[in-house]
């Protein structure tokens, strides 16, 4: 059986192997094992802090177990607020008119402006899914679990959410927007660039990158062709989360020009559908597939299942229910899978 746990202590070297599989590019998984240990860290103190008010720097980590092996086969997690402390970068893509009335010359060109503002935004990320398992809603289940999470624990995240998505790079790590930022303003190459954003040092960014607006029509066509188009092993999670409400607003990772999408938290389609019901122990006669969670925080769990809906009851095995950490009469978290 799947089941979706925060990480823990224990967990860091298949936490190792993830980051290893998940290659160039994968900003947020970088092959560091300092960084790793302190991810882990940070996500084991996130599911012991209490939060009241507003969001805070929060980094929540969990892994997929399959609880037959022994195996973690995935990872994924989700940011309370990105920011806070250190700025959070992205390009916009704007317009500008150059228009002579007089000349009868009319030009709207596109531009990328350096920006900070997605700050205090809720983020998705870390969304990794090891080879064997991609298949059946395996990927589907590591990404949407997420959504119940923020639905059950409202209060840790913001009223907006974005997922940044992996941009175009070869099989090398080498991505054309890169290429020609690489040329003009900077002597590191894009891996390089990468890895250092994901241990955290950003301060290249602000000491480097272009300070003013960047005419797309200047870049290479390479560069150009790139720009808000997302890495092809990135397409399934796009279209699961546009499935979901995320749209592409303009944004751009300042490294690959990667899109990223964003949403209003309360209209995603899964936290609009999903309810709490009651546990019931039995065999399941009528069986239905849906997104299931506990309302626990520390403890949190969650899978697929085929249970049983009736009214506010919700009819699962007895091995659905250990997987769970729950028992009969305790409240779950349901949502259509």
């Amino acid at each position: 059986m799947l089941v979706i746990r925060p990480i823990e202590a224990r967990d860091y070297e298949a936490l190792y192997q993830c980051a290893v599989e998940s290659g160039h590019g994968f900003t947020s998984l970088p092959v560091d094992e300092d960084l790793l240990h302190r991810r882990i860290e940070r996500a084991e103190e996130a599911f012991s802090k209490t939060v009241l008010q507003q969001p805070g720097e929060e980094g929540y980590l969990f892994v997929m177990e399959d609880t037959a092996a022994g195996e973690i086969v995935g990872v994924s997690g989700i940011e309370g607020a990105v920011g806070l402390s250190n700025a959070f970068y992205h390009y916009h893509l704007g317009k500008v008119v150059h228009h002579s009335a007089r000349h009868n010359v009319y030009n709207a060109l596109q531009t990328l402006t350096l920006c900070n503002d997605y700050t205090g935004v809720s983020e998705l990320c870390t969304l990794f899914l090891r080879e064997p398992y991609r298949k059946g809603r395996n990927g589907r289940v590591l990404s949407k679990y997420r959504l119940l999470f923020m639905a059950q624990f409202r209060e840790r995240f913001a009223k907006q959410v974005i997922a940044e998505m992996r941009g175009i790079s070869d099989e090398d790590g080498r991505s054309p927007f890169w290429a020609w930022l690489e040329k003009h303003f900077f002597t590191m190459d894009f891996p390089s660039a990468d890895y250092l954003t994901g241990i955290g040092e950003k301060t290249f960014i602000a000491e480097l990158m272009p300070r003013f607006p960047i005419y797309v029509n200047m870049l290479d066509k390479a560069a150009q062709d790139v720009v808000g188009k997302v890495h092809q092993n990135t397409l399934p999670a796009l279209k699961l989360l546009q499935s979901e409400g995320f749209r592409f607003r303009g944004y751009v990772d300042i490294f690959d020009a990667g899109p990223t999408v964003e949403a209003e938290v309360s209209q995603l389609r899964t936290i609009r559908n999903s309810r709490i019901v009651t546990v019931r122990i039995g065999q399941p006669e009528v069986s239905e597939n849906v997104l299931i969670c506990n309302t626990k925080l520390k403890d949190f769990r969650a899978c697929q299942a085929d249970v049983n809906l009736c009214g506010d009851d919700v009819v699962l095995t007895q091995q659905q229910a250990d997987a769970l950490l729950v028992t009969a009469g305790d409240p779950v978290r349901i949502a259509p899978l």
